[in-house]
């Protein structure tokens, strides 16, 4: 505490220095401090990544942001590994697999529409507690999933899902913003698709030898637990977006509810058929993941836990360097023009991809890996290039994770209205079959929405004085 001076005018000098907020103050003094101002200090790695070559904080940041995401799915999607074979659910003709599906859908998805408030108005300084506090509440629910009688895991994972569908926006609060950021989201996108099926053939192998399909997922989460934390130990050393960065990218901080509905409004025709588009083809993402197997089975293959990585990790390698080369366009208008191109590559390769296994010119396997690269092409540009690229054409302040978490909303919305479709509505066709037609569906939509959309967004560019051609 600061002592009192003697001498004129020492009693204002005496209370000022009470009332600042020095950084051995107590947490509540720096709450009120800006998003960006130093809480903690500086580790020698924060120190040398304010000075690093650009390639290797790029490579730093992806990684990171990658090994983070990673694990989180270890939390997420063991589970739907096991087929739990013969368990109905209460007794009726529902599979316990079908509800357990949409139960986790359903907590997650009511994460997402919590995390419009709390990952956009969430300060910097907190989010690595919120972070490993959100594992570690999703980690105790797979506890209970193995613990509680069976009547009551449909609960268990339920709350499961509810706190992992904040992950993504606070790990994507590390990354906006910068010049660069198009190369940190492909990392952080490659992730949750090569993740999902890595992590579901983990929780094969351990039930391989001898683990209950109940108590599997809880002992992956222990696996990856303490590299999840390690992760975000690294990604929170990340600096703030440079003077650099904010002038080309256009400032990032928290927005209340009042600039969040300024946002929607501003682009409300073309929001609208992105969130159309987003409604099925987030669907259409999970349906295809969270039934692999069955999928695989009526094309005639044996689901074995490498088949799995045969389908997804080609995509994931295909859609990392489509985003990546997305930085290489410096003017933001060509910029967003070149992420709906991708977009719109995606959904024409879907149409092909089933054209010509209509035709039988592709085997099942190339069938799902072509419809699985042109489907994240389509829908990985909404959880990161999208919006960082639209906040930057348009010069419009705040957090691009408000529009992605208000996509992810009404995408997982979409999610289970399908699979219910597909039980009560659609019940006499095969998972295949379902999806052949669900694909034709989705690329005739997308095609008219993505086009309309961009030349939206094109009316709505303000050119910056920095932009090159």
């Amino acid at each position: 505490m600061a002592k009192r001076p003697v001498g004129d005018n020492s009693y204002f000098w005496w209370r000022a220095s009470r009332t600042c907020a020095w950084p051995s103050q107590p947490a509540r003094s720096r709450a009120l401090m800006p998003d960006n101002a130093p809480t903690t200090q500086e580790s020698r790695i924060h120190r040398w990544l304010k000075t690093a070559p650009t390639r290797w904080f790029v490579a730093y940041a992806a990684a990171a942001g990658f090994v983070t995401y990673f694990c989180m799915y270890a939390f997420r999607k063991p589970f739907a590994a096991a087929k739990y074979e013969g368990l109905m659910f209460l007794g009726t003709d529902v599979n316990l697999k079908t509800v357990l599906l949409i139960s986790q859908i359903i907590g997650y998805a009511l994460s997402k529409y919590a995390g419009i408030k709390i990952c956009t108005e969430i300060r910097r300084a907190y989010l690595a507690k919120f972070l490993v506090g959100l594992i570690l509440f999703a980690e105790f629910a797979l506890l209970l999933f193995g613990v509680v009688p069976e009547q009551f895991k449909v609960a268990a994972i339920f709350l499961n899902g509810i706190p992992l569908g904040m992950v993504w926006g606070s790990v994507s609060r590390y990354l906006e913003g910068r010049r660069a950021s198009e190369v940190m989201f492909a990392g952080l996108s490659c992730s949750y698709i090569v993740s999902s099926s890595s992590v579901k053939a983990f929780g094969t192998w351990l039930m391989d030898r001898g683990i209950d399909q109940f108590w599997m997922p809880v002992i992956a989460g222990l696996f990856f637990l303490p590299l999840f934390v390690v992760a975000v130990y690294l990604l929170n050393q990340l600096p703030q977006p440079s003077a650099a960065d904010v002038a080309d990218r256009s400032r990032r901080s928290v927005m209340n509810s009042g600039e969040r509905w300024a946002f929607f409004r501003t682009f409300l025709p073309a929001m609208l058929m992105l969130l159309l588009v987003y409604f099925f083809l987030t669907a259409y993402r999970d349906f295809r993941d969270n039934y692999t197997p069955e999928i695989f089975r009526a094309l005639g293959y044996d689901t074995k836990p490498e088949l799995f990585l045969q389908a997804d990790w080609p995509v994931a390698f295909g859609v990392m360097t489509a985003l990546a080369c997305l930085n290489l366009f410096r003017n933001h208008r060509y910029g967003l023009i070149a992420v709906f191109g991708v977009m719109l590559t995606g959904i024409v390769l879907m149409a092909t991809a089933t054209l010509l296994h209509d035709i039988k010119m592709i085997s099942g396997l190339w069938w799902m890996i072509l419809i699985g690269t042109g489907a994240y092409l389509a829908y990985v540009p909404y959880g990161a290039v999208l919006f960082e690229r639209v906040m930057a054409s348009t010069k419009v302040a705040g957090t691009a994770v408000f529009a992605i978490y208000l996509h992810d909303a009404i995408g997982y919305t979409g999610s289970i209205t399908v699979q219910l479709y597909k039980d009560i509505g659609q019940g006499e066709l095969n998972y295949f079959e379902f999806l052949r037609g669900f694909t034709w569906l989705l690329c005739g939509l997308g095609l008219v929405c993505f086009v309309a959309s961009c030349l939206y967004f094109m009316s709505k560019h303000k050119p910056a004085a920095a932009d090159e051609s």
